[in-house]
């Protein structure tokens, strides 16, 4: 309605308008882009950066790359659930990138999230997903691969090993702790795809939850190559703890091209950008 509004020439939306909008498709996604709200009310980029911008200095949304989300502190661990409808065609895009990198015979571990679960469903879609082993410590994404390996098992077909670390259960649907850091320190795998709560070009992947970023930072020093998973609405966000850096990282798979800081840093410490929207 609101669009049909701006594009028919009726009147043109005023800003209490827009920003309203802006507003209840956050409430409802946790986040929305500056391109959705273009689309969707005929204005153009400035007017929704500048509306961002009043509602960012009214403390209603913080803002980041390409768009806004909710407001929320750095220690603020949102419920999986939550978490598990916020652009989803993005990560799913970004979850096959991933899982492309997997060879045939490869160890692979997944943090918890959503994003990795988007991997875990692409990697069980894989022709050679039966020669694979996968540690984890996120429960969706092990039910994801524990059920493929059923049906690989009724249909006669090679089943991959599905190891979860064990720990205390978080919100984000993670086991972490010692049990899990524990484990993860005694295991040395091929790809450890990892998914975040905000990415920042100078301090690297953050989480608001100070157990799970010691369990994260277990699954960075047990692989050969970390691969960060995030998209394009976690950029500037900020968890209160870091758990791998930016010269830590091997690759970064996302939905849009990220800023100049980030691509700089890329340059910097030899990170591949893998991008899914060119």
């Amino acid at each position: 309605m609101l669009a049909v509004m701006e594009r028919e020439g009726t009147a043109p939306l005023f800003a209490r308008q827009r920003q309203e909008f802006i507003l209840e498709q956050v409430a409802r996604h946790g986040a929305v882009r500056v391109a959705e709200v273009v689309e969707a009310l005929g204005v153009s980029e400035m007017t929704v950066r500048r509306d961002i911008t009043e509602l960012v200095s009214r403390g209603l949304v913080d803002r980041v790359h390409g768009g806004a989300v909710a407001t929320a502190g750095a220690a603020e661990e949102p419920l999986f659930g939550t978490k598990v409808g916020q652009h989803p065609g993005e990560k799913a895009a970004i979850g096959r990138r991933a899982a492309s990198l997997v060879r045939p015979g490869d160890s692979v571990a997944l943090t918890g999230g959503t994003t990795t679960l988007a991997v875990a469903q692409a990697l069980a879609a894989l022709p050679h997903v039966g020669t694979l082993t996968v540690v984890t410590n996120s429960l969706p994404a092990a039910q994801v691969l524990h059920d493929e390996a059923e049906r690989a098992r009724a249909d006669s077909r090679p089943a991959p090993t599905v190891l979860l670390t064990g720990g205390e259960r978080t919100r984000s649907d993670a086991l972490v702790g010692p049990l899990a850091v524990d484990t993860l320190r005694r295991m040395r795998v091929e790809w450890a795809f990892l998914g975040a709560h905000g990415f920042d070009p100078a301090t690297g992947l953050m989480t608001p939850n100070l157990a799970e970023g010691a369990t994260n930072e277990a699954m960075v020093g047990a692989a050969r190559t970390p691969v960060a998973v995030v998209d394009a609405s976690k950029w500037g966000v900020i968890g209160l703890r870091t758990f791998c850096s930016v010269h830590e990282l091997a690759v970064l798979v996302t939905d849009e091209p990220p800023g100049p800081a980030t691509v700089t840093a890329a340059e910097e410490h030899g990170i591949v950008l893998e991008i899914t929207q060119e």
